[in-house]
């Protein structure tokens, strides 16, 4: 017990002594790590960037009137529908109604498969027209559909986006850049793509878990997709980067709070 007892008052000793040694180098104790902001993938900042995204594609907020959304935009992709621009021509469009038909067999789209198959990769309606359009606006109201499109949205756009933005170190705006970016010019090989614009930037700058200033390194990512934006005359317009993302850099909202004023095309808009 006696032996016990030393130990114990050694012990203390030599936490009081670290203490008082840490006073006097001017160091506070340690307090408790704080909460790490919200990533994008937190449900008020998926919400705010479903919204942001909205602005740009349909010129709207109300991102949810969106399942029903189909036209032709004239670029080259076909059909162009949905809350994220589901296209005929690029194959996420056919994704999606497939996996539609595995959840809904024989929903008013499962007849367009073979034609969505035939035309992806083309600008082509053959097969399409007269009556997709309308029929897509039907599907539209099924929420197995719904659900459908906001599965997809995620699976090939907004967690592939989250999941990089976090492995670069960066905060929900950074988060929110790459999921604008994967959107507009997919994941693919091209020189316009998501990775390529990354790759881009990363020639002139290092994201934070590189050890780079976030604020320079997505600066360089936002020039990186300006370039990519203008090698496409459908794409050309880059107020969407120009009086949006970048306001919200310049003003050092890197986690992305509310309240949030920007323009797009010159229409503005405002969250609180």
């Amino acid at each position: 017990m006696v032996h016990e007892d030393r130990l114990s008052r050694r012990t203390v000793v030599a936490a009081l002594g670290a203490v008082a040694s840490g006073a006097l180098l001017g160091l506070s104790p340690a307090a408790p790590a704080s909460a790490a902001a919200p990533g994008l993938d937190d449900p008020a900042k998926k919400e705010i960037a479903m919204k942001l995204v909205s602005s740009a594609e349909n010129s709207s907020l109300d991102w949810k009137a969106q399942y029903k959304y189909i036209e032709d935009i004239g670029d080259g992709r076909g059909y162009t529908a949905g809350i994220i621009g589901f296209c005929s021509g690029t194959g996420d469009m056919l994704d999606l109604v497939q996996l539609y038909a595995d959840r809904r067999p024989g929903n008013v789209l499962a007849a367009y498969l073979p034609a969505l198959r035939r035309v992806n990769g083309t600008d082509s309606h053959q097969g399409l027209d007269p009556d997709y359009p309308r029929d897509w606006r039907k599907a539209a109201q099924d929420t197995v559909f719904q659900q459908a499109q906001n599965d997809e949205r995620d699976r090939v756009y907004f967690d592939p986006a989250v999941a990089q933005g976090k492995k670069d170190g960066l905060r929900a705006l950074g988060q929110f850049i790459y999921y604008d970016a994967i959107v507009m010019h997919g994941d693919g090989d091209d020189p316009t793509s998501f990775r390529n614009i990354r790759k881009r930037a990363l020639r002139s700058a290092k994201p934070p878990a590189q050890g780079g200033n976030e604020t320079t390194y997505l600066n360089a990512f936002l020039d990186a997709r300006v370039w990519a934006m203008k090698q496409e005359e459908a794409h050309s317009d880059t107020s969407r980067v120009d009086t949006a993302q970048r306001v919200f850099l310049r003003k050092g909202n890197l986690d992305l709070n509310t309240p949030l004023d920007w323009k797009v095309y010159g229409d503005g808009y405002h969250l609180d």
